[in-house]
């Protein structure tokens, strides 16, 4: 399957940012990764969103991805997906469905998450 290894990517992204482990997330990031979250709209660069994880003021007890797409230009991958979680920032519980994009790209022959953008779905 030409898109296993993105999605493979962001299924190691999911489960690390399920487990709270700083390093394994910190692997799948490019180095200038930004992240648009999902409720402030803030551009969160890659370490604020890494430092979140390790400080324990953001953690997930599940993200269930589905109806993921995968559109390949070259070394560039953008996939459309949506998730169900719930967790907590800064000791706030939360509870989300999102829509999310997700742009990774090929470096040194391993696929990296350079964006990520989240949108809330309220239904």
């Amino acid at each position: 399957m030409p898109d296993s290894g993105v999605l493979e990517t962001e299924d190691r992204f999911f489960e690390a940012l399920r487990r709270g482990d700083h390093d394994a997330v910190a692997q799948v990031l490019s180095d200038d990764f930004v992240i648009v979250d999902i409720r402030a709209g803030a551009a969160v660069p890659r370490e604020g969103f890494l430092g979140a994880i390790s400080g324990g003021d953001l953690s997930f007890e599940k993200i269930e991805p589905s109806e993921r797409s995968v559109r390949r230009y070259g070394e560039v991958a953008v996939v459309v997906g949506r998730t169900a979680m719930r967790g907590s920032f800064s000791g706030e519980a939360f509870e989300a469905a999102s829509r999310y994009t997700h742009v990774l790209t090929r470096i040194e022959n391993e696929w990296q998450l350079v964006s990520a953008q989240g949108t809330q779905i309220i239904e």
